[in-house]
């Protein structure tokens, strides 16, 4: 791939070495630049947690916190102070135990190093008895947190770096009332820079504050020596940090798409809810992303800048998780704030929150240039595709699926996709039928746009939205009541009518009979399906295993389901032919559908005989095109969907 030319506001790393990054939440070791002023100092008058952050050796992957905590303040009945740490993260909806990485706690008070008991009193909290500690005296609390979890909601620290997330490092008071929690970080000798969301403070060193606990959840930091690219939006600043990038990730041309991306929300929203934005990318052959308020903390591999599909999944990261700036950190389901980090907290609504976004993040790729029409439409196939070869799509509505992500979505296991449907693909292609739809009631007047804008000016603020104002909202947008739509495709397992959407469009689906032409590019196109003869095909999924070939999974209305196979089956042999290979598919190739054989399988170590008649691949029936016969109509509404024809965004 020919590597994209530098833009002027992509800057070399050492020109960022500047004051002007420091409204970015970076800091130089060792910088002097005047401070700025201590958020909320003369309206928070509740003194402040404060931390230490110390890394004596990264290399055994422990950070020690040490944490000052105020007593004057604490209510006047207090007999203890009480601590807790998070469970969970918001965004990531699993209770995670973060409490089982925290040791070797202890207490003392901060004039005399007086040591003081300190209780465990549940698997996350802890207690001080305040008896003879004066009531204008600080305690000391200690601790080291165990961080070797590469993922974008835990702690990871090693020699080169440390990423540090807010709920499984920092314990706080019980006290739900917001104060200020103050960070001071301790850099590991050879660490240079600091990034993160929160607001710097103080004279010298790696200082910061957030005004509330929420505020310091909500805003990892990163430790180690990221490339700093800066660029603004809208008159505001924006930091890309790049950790790893080892000559291979393209920094500049990475940082040139990203505010592609930016500018596209600005369009969309008509506002930068921030005064800064923070993008943190750990290239540590890890993935995923996690949103916050004014950061978003990505992990991908360096290797996916050289692969065009790969990056482009990888801008399609960037995109989702900024989205969410708008659509779940303001935006947000009423029961999702305020936060409760140490239990639960279900709703119906995680369809809007990440369907909706999952539906922008490709679209929005498309409308700022970043991907063609022709590969938008794949990846929207893909997500249709997935929703209709799902049986678990029949079972679980997408409200209960979303209320149920607690006890499913996260803890998938080789039953699921029987029994479930994910709120993020299904919700993305119930989000583009609502965006068709009011269009198609309106003719193209309004769209999903102008439905979340209106949503977001009515509820972004601290009360969130209940699932029947959402409703409300794209009624009123659309001029039609929209509530018995949303029962039909949010509410029930009825299926899906693709009919108006794509008639409206000028779209169909391909004839999956119909051979690939010869220059179609469609990088989905299976080796099968270019085959003469078809393969047989039963409807196992398979792993490898220490050299064994063992079923990892069973889908329902497949022969495999119905022929008796059981996850964790050792497949032996076909027709008491012993085949070597690992490769279930390949095995496959040398027999027809309708082909009758007998499967040796080990099942918990005993032989046994399976008499299986194998069934032909379901074609694929969900791949959109463009309809060769479409009218200018139709095609002047699918440049209107796309962005090709558009004006600017302006708020409710």
């Amino acid at each position: 791939m020919t590597p994209r030319s530098r833009r002027s506001n992509a800057l070399p790393v050492a020109a960022l070495l500047l004051v002007g990054l420091l409204a970015a939440g970076w800091a130089p070791l060792g910088d002097t630049a005047r401070a700025s002023a201590s958020p909320n100092d003369d309206t928070n008058t509740l003194q402040p947690v404060q931390y230490v952050l110390r890394f004596p050796e990264p290399h055994t992957h422990y950070v020690e916190v040490e944490v000052s905590l105020p007593t004057a303040d604490l209510p006047p009945t207090s007999k203890s102070v009480d601590l807790r740490l998070a469970t969970w993260t918001p965004g990531s909806y699993l209770i995670r135990e973060f409490a089982r990485h925290v040791e070797d706690v202890s207490a003392k008070l901060a004039s005399d190093d007086k040591s003081l008991s300190i209780v465990k009193t549940a698997k996350n909290r802890w207690t001080i008895p305040l008896t003879d500690i004066p009531r204008d005296e600080r305690v000391i609390v200690v601790y080291r947190v165990y961080c070797r979890e590469m993922s974008v909601r835990t702690n990871w620290v090693e020699a080169d770096f440390a990423i540090l997330n807010g709920a499984p490092t920092f314990v706080t008071l019980l006290d739900d009332r917001a104060r200020p929690h103050q960070v001071t970080i301790d850099p590991a000798a050879g660490w240079k820079q600091s990034v993160t969301g929160l607001p710097r403070v103080g004279d010298a060193g790696h200082r910061y504050q957030a005004e509330s606990y929420d505020q310091l959840v909500d805003s990892p930091i990163l430790i180690g020596n990221p490339a700093i690219y800066e660029f603004e939006v809208g008159g505001k600043p924006h930091v890309l940090a790049n950790l790893g990038e080892g000559g291979i990730w393209e920094g500049a041309r990475s940082v040139d798409d990203v505010k592609k991306i930016v500018d596209e929300n600005l369009r969309l929203w008509g506002e930068l809810p921030y005064e800064k934005y923070v993008f943190l990318n750990l290239i540590t052959e890890s993935g995923g992303g996690l949103e916050h308020s004014n950061s978003t903390l990505m992990m991908t591999s360096r290797w996916r800048s050289r692969v065009p599909e790969r990056y482009q999944g990888w801008l399609g990261l960037v995109s989702h998780e900024f989205f969410h700036t708008w659509n779940v950190k303001r935006l947000r389901p009423i029961e999702l704030g305020p936060f409760d980090y140490e239990n639960e907290v279900y709703t119906e609504s995680l369809w809007v929150a990440e369907g909706i976004t999952s539906y922008y993040d490709d679209l929005n790729l498309c409308r700022a240039g970043l991907t063609k029409q022709k590969k938008y439409l794949t990846s929207l196939s893909k997500n249709i595709g997935g929703v209709e070869t799902t049986p678990g799509r029949k079972v679980r509505p997408l409200s209960l699926a979303s209320y149920d992500a607690w006890i499913r979505h996260y803890r998938p296991d080789e039953n699921s996709r029987n029994t479930t449907i994910s709120y993020y693909t299904k919700g993305a292609v119930v989000s583009f039928l609502l965006d068709v739809e009011v269009r198609r009631l309106t003719n193209d007047s309004k769209s999903l746009d102008d439905v979340m804008r209106l949503a977001y000016s009515r509820y972004s603020g601290e009360r969130g939205f209940h699932p029947s104002e959402f409703y409300a909202c794209a009624s009123e947008t659309a001029g039609v009541d929209l509530t018995e739509w949303f029962k039909r495709n949010v509410e029930s397992t009825d299926d899906l009518q693709y009919a108006p959407a794509l008639e409206w469009l000028g779209l169909r689906f391909k004839d999956p009979a119909a051979k690939p032409k010869k220059d179609d590019d469609d990088s989905d196109t299976e080796a099968d399906e270019k085959d003469d003869e078809i393969a047989a095909w039963i409807g196992l999924r398979t792993k490898s295993d220490s050299g064994r070939l063992v079923v990892s999974g069973v889908t329902r209305e497949t022969p495999a389901h119905a022929q008796g196979f059981n996850t964790g089956d050792e497949i032996i042999a076909i027709d008491d032919y012993r085949d070597a290979s690992t490769d279930w598919d390949k095995r496959l190739k040398q027999y027809r559908p309708g082909d009758r054989v007998t499967v040796l399988i080990a099942r918990r170590e005993q032989l046994m005989r399976l008499a299986v008649t194998f069934g032909e691949k379901p074609k694929d029936r969900w791949k959109l095109e463009v309809h060769p016969e479409a009218t200018d109509e139709q095609k002047a509404h699918l440049e209107s969907w796309l962005g090709q024809t558009r004006t600017a965004a302006t708020r409710p």
